[in-house]
């Protein structure tokens, strides 16, 4: 048997293969082969066993994993990858108790992401969008969902989706594009909430068109869109083909995650407040939730999404880190697992799955990433980790050893460099 890439005497081996998403109490139940290999040819798995079986193949290039934790390539369900500018200064104003509104006020909060972006040109954007996708894909994620959403009008929602879909081209990492122009409410329309979500339906038929994106998403919460006004936009959504999600019960629990199985949104994300009957209808759907705990760990919030309940009720579950300017300044998923473990209560088995199968399931992508399963494309992470429990219980720094996807190694850990240095 030829190969490309072999790789044996790995420790642990997470396939995640199972068919998904993978709900309820099925997500504490982790499928683990020990001494394992994979091969790897054309992009694609070819071969997986034991490293015993491994010595008819010829490869032309093998990694020894050395006994190290190996699993599919991260996938991250909730991005806002495309903006203009940061906003550090707010962190010292938040730490002094001047609440969002004066924030906004003094031109902070989101409307200063939103100027940011508007004044940064096209090439600006797209040079910032490929350093956090090099942050994401250093720290294993293969695969991105990246939203819009800081336009707030026609001309700078384009350019968003057109620089996600050029860094997609232009990014070894997969892109899942969601137009998100429903985001906020500019001032300009603070008292017609409804004319502005009807200015940005009228950008569908273009998107559609020219393949700017497969979701459409909305803020579904007090001071930005009503159940009612979601229900209507997205159904337009859907009506012209998108798939759909929801922000929805991040604040105040208006409804949002019984409207995301309603409409049969593809993930009902945030639901920090979700209620109980909420949770009932999720663990009823093929609805998924995604849970950004990072956003609460920033925002100093005592209260986290129910994804214990979630997950006891039987809903399928995946964890993102809503990586924003605003409210969850990070590209480190391996952060958010930790978080997810102290904060969600969630175990490691149900952690790998809600990064992986169920976060790939979560962007319509459960057909090619989150899993190492024969004929997938090779996205593939080794970890300086020996079982798959270390990862979240070892927090706040990088464990990845190698990332490889579509076959190709895109990055190694680099030794320092030390035995030549003189000691005084």
């Amino acid at each position: 048997m030829q190969a490309d890439l072999l790789i044996t005497n790995i420790g642990q081996l997470l396939t995640m293969d199972k068919e998904g998403p993978v709900k309820g109490k099925n997500m504490n139940d982790l499928h683990v082969m020990e001494d394992a290999a994979v091969a790897i040819k054309d992009g694609k798995i070819d071969w997986i066993g034991l490293t015993d079986e491994a010595s008819s193949i010829q490869a032309v290039k093998t990694i020894d994993a050395k006994g190290k934790l190996v699993t599919p390539g991260l996938v991250e369900p909730h991005t806002h990858l495309v903006f203009g500018g940061s906003r550090e200064a707010e962190m010292a104003l938040k730490q002094q108790g001047v609440p969002y509104l004066e924030i906004l006020k003094q031109g902070g909060g989101i409307l200063s992401t939103v100027n940011a972006t508007k004044q940064a040109s096209y090439d600006e954007l797209l040079q910032k969008a490929l350093f956090h996708l090099d942050r994401m894909a250093i720290h294993g994620i293969t695969t991105v969902e990246a939203k819009s959403g800081y336009g707030l009008d026609k001309e700078t929602e384009l350019k968003q989706l057109n620089v996600a879909k050029e860094a997609n081209v232009r990014h070894p990492l997969d892109i899942v594009s969601t137009f998100l122009g429903a985001h906020a409410i500019p001032p300009q329309y603070k008292e017609k909430p409804e004319a502005f979500l009807e200015s940005m339906s009228e950008l569908f038929a273009e998107i559609k068109e020219n393949n700017l994106a497969e979701f459409v998403d909305i803020f579904t919460e007090t001071g930005v869109f009503s159940v009612e006004q979601s229900r209507h936009y997205l159904q337009k959504a859907k009506d012209y083909g998108f798939g759909v999600k929801i922000h929805a019960d991040e604040i105040d629990p208006l409804g949002g995650t019984e409207l995301a199985v309603e409409m049969g949104a593809i993930s009902g994300d945030h639901l920090a407040v979700a209620s109980d009957e909420g949770i009932k209808r999720l663990a009823a759907s093929d609805t998924i939730g995604v849970i950004l705990p990072g956003t609460s760990f920033y925002l100093g919030k005592d209260t986290y999404a129910p994804a214990r309940k979630m997950i006891d009720n039987g809903a399928a579950v995946a964890i993102s880190t809503d990586f924003n300017p605003g409210s969850s300044v990070t590209e480190n998923l391996q952060l958010i697992m930790s978080i997810a473990a102290l904060k969600l209560k969630l175990s490691p088995a149900e952690i790998w799955h809600a990064v992986t199968v169920n976060a790939a399931h979560a962007i319509g992508r459960g057909d090619r990433a989150g899993a190492i399963a024969l004929g997938r494309n090779a996205d593939v992470v080794i970890w300086d980790a020996p079982n798959y429990m270390y990862i979240p219980y070892h927090y706040g720094v990088n464990h990845v050893n190698t990332v490889i996807k579509n076959g190709t190694v895109l990055h190694e850990r680099q030794e320092i460099q030390y035995d030549s240095i003189a000691s005084f």
